[in-house]
């Protein structure tokens, strides 16, 4: 087998390396600055591997060398793979509003009480500018609270399980003031996030709120709005 294809399938392969390891340096202390460079580093490489990893693929297929061409063809999707997760973040904190406090009541977000404490030494403050309600009903504009035709007590049983089912770590349950608190902490970069549950009687149903917001980063490209519309998904379906 010819070396290029193996440069092509090394260099794609050390892209995804570097990719993967922008998480890691994060969560060891860098800052969020320096591990968007790695990821940035990351795509770059991945560009040059998947075009010499295009070019073997071609010369080798039109010489007949089979090995050669699965080989190449195994490069460019190794390094497109890392080129398109960096890409499609960009295209996210481009599209997405720069925001990481999200609730589904910008009149009077649920407010977080047993969790104040872990978030004592958090960059991101709680407090709500009124420009933030506008950024988010320009960028999430389909975010809003749900109204269930069962009681508060059987909804929070519901909201709990739901909760728990999707991997949040539970702060704190009160069924009497029909509240939950919790977080959750991404798996890559290790970002934790803070959610709060809110239930409120609604006639003879309840009313459910949700609000999530980050403990860092000035954006949160879009995961607070994700968790929010998979939970009350989950919780109406």
């Amino acid at each position: 087998m010819a070396l290029v294809p193996l440069i092509a399938f090394g260099l794609a392969s050390f892209a995804l390396v570097v990719l993967g390891a922008a998480g890691p340096v994060y969560r060891l202390g860098a800052s969020l600055a320096t591990a968007y460079e790695i990821m940035r580093w990351a795509e770059y490489v991945g560009v040059a591997a998947s075009v010499i990893g295009a070019g073997a693929a071609i010369y080798s297929y039109r010489g007949r060398k089979w090995t050669g061409t699965a080989v190449s063809v195994l490069a460019l999707v190794v390094g497109l793979t890392a080129v398109a997760i960096p890409l499609a973040w960009q295209g996210r904190a481009r599209r997405l509003p720069s925001i990481h406090d999200i609730t589904t009541d910008l009149d009077n977000p649920p407010a977080f009480q047993a969790i104040l404490s872990k978030r004592a030494n958090a960059p991101n403050r709680l407090d709500r500018p009124p420009q933030l309600a506008l950024q988010q009903r320009e960028g999430y504009p389909d975010l809003a609270p749900i109204t269930l035709p069962t009681p508060p007590a059987t909804t929070f049983d519901r909201a709990l399980a739901v909760a728990q089912a999707q991997g949040w770590e539970i702060v704190t349950a009160d069924k009497s003031s029909g509240r939950i608190e919790a977080t959750e902490t991404t798996r890559w970069f290790g970002f934790t996030d803070d959610i709060v549950v809110r239930l409120t009687a609604w006639g003879a149903g309840t009313r459910v709120d949700v609000r999530s917001a980050a403990r860092a980063g000035a954006g949160d490209l879009g995961r607070n709005a994700s968790r929010i519309r998979r939970f009350l998904d989950e919780l109406s379906g």
